[in-house]
């Protein structure tokens, strides 16, 4: 499994995780959710994020049942809502998270966006949690460049950001910004809005020609940058191992010749896409 370094400089995450957005809304769908994500862990996919936003909690309950009796294994991400992020809300909602998710202390916690709080308050709260042992790092979600230069040097593990094809405004200034300092990104939705790769022309013919899945042609592409992984959601098996085999394959510089033709990178600063 290959892995990115955190701006610690010594944790490491595989480049592949799992994704929760749009997991626990359904009760007859839980027992096949948490399955898959078990089955993530069995893979190597130790990585799972989630947020409390997600079904409102519901998400975090279908992690808590994926991890029970095998927290030694899994690196757990969550996320606090943006708006109102103040020191007393930041330290209601982790523990909160940490009482669906059924653990003393979440691996790395997010800001899921950037609200009206000052950055510093929230920074604040943070190191608070860590201190208190609830959260072991935390990060950011949503932060274009200024933001990141804002909160400037300091704590934050990782950036958490939309990041495929069809969305690489951050290619121009944001991404190499964080690789020339050591920040990691983690990209979500990176099969594009609703899969939406995995439908388009070109991602098609390079997966016909090449006898893989539009899917792993995204994940790929994706995953060709150091210091970037991607936490594609998954809730059936053969999509996970399908996920996982994607890590073994590899874009020609023709297959990526063609993408940058059909979708091509940006040319100046464009507005950070979210969602």
């Amino acid at each position: 499994m290959r892995t990115i370094t955190l701006s610690d400089g010594v944790t490491t995450l595989p480049v592949l995780g799992q994704g929760t957005w749009q997991m626990g809304f359904r009760w007859y769908r839980r027992r096949r959710e948490v399955a898959a994500l078990r089955l993530g862990l069995d893979l190597g996919l130790t990585c799972i994020d989630t947020a409390e936003s997600y079904a409102d909690g519901g998400a975090e309950r279908v992690v808590a049942e994926a991890i029970a009796g095998e927290r030694d294994r899994a690196f757990v991400v969550t996320k606090v809502n943006g708006d109102g992020a103040t020191r007393a809300r930041v330290a209601e909602a982790c523990e909160a998270s940490l009482r669906r998710l059924r653990i003393d202390a979440i691996d790395l916690y997010l800001l899921h966006w950037r609200g009206e709080v000052p950055l510093a308050e929230t920074v604040e709260a943070f190191e608070k949690l860590r201190a208190e042992g609830k959260i072991k790092r935390w990060g950011t979600s949503n932060f274009d460049l200024a933001d990141l230069q804002e909160l400037g040097p300091g704590a934050c593990a990782i950036n958490q950001i939309l990041y495929h094809p069809e969305a690489r405004g951050i290619e121009f200034d944001l991404l190499p910004w964080s690789e020339q300092r050591g920040l990691p990104t983690m990209a979500y939705s990176p099969l594009g809005q609703a899969g939406s790769l995995l439908r388009h022309p070109t991602m098609i013919a390079i997966a016909k020609a090449r006898e893989v899945t539009p899917a792993q042609v995204a994940l790929a592409w994706g995953l060709r940058r150091p210091g970037v992984m991607s936490i594609p959601k998954a809730s059936r098996p053969e999509h996970v191992r399908a996920n996982v085999a994607a890590l073994d394959f590899q874009l020609t510089n023709a297959d990526l010749a063609q993408i940058d033709a059909a979708l091509p990178p940006p040319r100046d600063k464009q507005k950070l896409v979210i969602w």
